[in-house]
């Protein structure tokens, strides 16, 4: 029966210098990255799908990414797989002091109250020496630049947030969004520059990100259902189609629109 060690044992043999894999041996930090959101992906894939047994499979390919950037922070003598488990508790046990404080802490102490942001708020500011504590403080620090865009949106609307830069109402957001709007349309039809477009376009994405938030809807999620009912709909076109799809040029938009109504009409749309 395998466990941890087993998997951390199979990392070592994998990239020993003499007897390692050789496609194992040539990974860096920065060759490893794509197959790691790859693989977030697929976890989370396989979670939509409700499929167990994948996500069981994704999971260890998963933990599989972080045992082998341990191992080359191992090689470089910076930390280890083990060094990473203890930081991990302690961010944890630090996080949630309503659990972990003892008795007599929390007596004496408001930290119970705290939301988790401002306690990763605090970490951030303790990780900083004092030159930097005296320039780069700023409630954005620590926000990765490789985030999905939607998701680092939506990171960088909680952190202004949390130090009031929010709207209390939903109506001004809605509004917003009809400001970016009507701000692109504007652009599309005077025929503004691409990079014009693309700012207001941008804009307008950033708004609908803040309405998810207000409507606390994870709009990765949201994007990612609409993805899939796109897709299952024009699956759905293609089979009403039949024989006309093996010929293109005969399909005309109007008929794939009725096709497409149909669809929706027969899930209930």
């Amino acid at each position: 029966m395998h466990n941890l060690a087993s998997l951390l044992g199979i990392m070592r043999r994998l990239r020993d210098p003499d007897q390692g894999c050789d496609w194992d041996l040539a990974q860096t930090y920065e060759t490893i990255v794509p197959h790691t959101i790859e693989e977030a992906y697929e976890v989370a894939d396989a979670i939509e799908r409700q499929d167990f047994q994948s996500l069981r499979d994704e999971l260890g390919d998963l933990l599989f990414q972080i045992i082998f950037y341990s191992q080359l922070s191992q090689e470089r003598s910076t930390f280890n797989f083990d060094d990473v488990v203890q930081g991990i508790c302690e961010k944890m046990i630090r996080r949630h002091p309503h659990i972990f404080e003892t008795s007599e802490t929390v007596l004496n102490s408001q930290k119970t109250n705290r939301s988790w942001e401002v306690i990763k708020a605090e970490e951030r500011v303790g990780r900083r020496d004092n030159s930097q504590r005296e320039t780069e403080i700023s409630v954005l620090d620590g926000i990765a630049k490789t985030l999905p865009s939607l998701f680092a949106a939506l990171k960088l609307q909680q952190r202004a947030a949390l130090a009031g830069f929010d709207w209390p109402e939903i109506k001004p957001v809605v509004d917003k969004i009809a400001e970016e709007l009507e701000e692109l349309r504007t652009e599309i039809d005077e025929d503004g520059s691409p990079g014009k477009k693309e700012e207001e376009l941008g804009d307008l994405l950033f708004a609908c990100v803040n309405l998810a938030r207000h409507l606390n809807i994870n709009a990765e999620m949201a994007l990612r259902n609409a993805n899939r009912k796109f897709e299952r709909r024009f699956r759905r076109v293609e089979a009403l189609m039949g024989s006309l799809a093996r010929d293109e040029n005969k399909i005309s938009l109007e008929t794939m629109q009725t096709f497409w109504e149909q669809a929706k009409l027969e899930e209930g749309a």
